[in-house]
């Protein structure tokens, strides 16, 4: 099931957000430019304005459906994990402490999934701290590897020495504003798809604008979100996605 994994498992959630503050004030290269439009496409530009952003990860597979929650509390380097099938039984770790070797089990054993779905919500705002991954676009628009059409395409390929899951290649299709229509994932860069979906339901979450599904061309899989909310910097209460 896992699509996704955090190439650096140590690097904490603050300097993700802080690093993405800062990417997007440096002068450029043309990879850096390219991962700049992409997080803007996508809406995840203004991260560095949130506080804290909850959601919960759904993924229905053919033999069965599995539901996870999360908030995400980047200053503090915090997450909290609430299982759908027992709320009460939640977790909250700081993920500091999975490097320095104070994080207990359980941790260590929730933060894989924690990475995976929050690769799943956030891929494009991943691409402007993953320095590692070397992005390639295409000289011409490449067929859609769902229904029909042509898109952008950009490969996104991880170091094969990193992470939970190194060797990771994604096959990004953009429209003509940079937002992700749909992409092939190749787990450790294997030559058959692993996955392929679409990005589908773009939402307004505060100043993000989220895609919040992800469907299969063969209708058994999907992964979406609901309870999707932010908390900006300052603010007192969640702001929940728009319809």
């Amino acid at each position: 099931m896992s699509q996704a994994a955090d190439r650096r498992p140590q690097r904490s959630i603050f300097f993700l957000a802080a690093a993405a503050a800062v990417f997007f004030l440096a002068s450029p290269s043309p990879a850096e430019d390219l991962r700049r439009a992409i997080a803007r496409g996508n809406g995840v530009a203004a991260f560095d304005r949130i506080e804290a952003i909850a959601y919960t990860f759904h993924v229905r597979l053919p033999e069965r459906e599995v539901s996870r929650s999360w908030v995400w509390a980047p200053a503090a380097d915090r997450v909290t994990f609430r299982p759908a099938e027992d709320a009460s039984d939640g977790l909250t770790y700081e993920r500091a402490a999975l490097s320095d070797g104070t994080a207990s089990e359980r941790a260590r054993r929730v933060d894989p999934l924690f990475v995976n779905d929050n690769y799943w919500l956030l891929f494009p705002l991943r691409l402007t701290a993953d320095l590692a991954a070397r992005l390639v676009e295409d000289p011409t628009p490449a067929v859609l590897p769902i229904g029909s059409g042509r898109a952008r395409r950009v490969v996104v390929t991880y170091p094969a020495d990193e992470g939970y899951t190194p060797g990771d290649v994604y096959e990004l299709y953009l429209d003509s504003e940079d937002r992700i229509l749909q992409w092939v994932y190749r787990k450790a860069g294997a030559p058959s798809p692993t996955r392929v979906t679409t990005w589908e339901d773009r939402r307004p979450v505060g100043p993000l604008v989220l895609a919040l599904d992800r469907r299969g061309a063969d209708g058994l899989f999907r992964v979406w979100f609901t309870n999707v909310a932010v908390r900006p910097k300052g603010a007192a209460g969640w702001i929940p996605a728009r319809p």
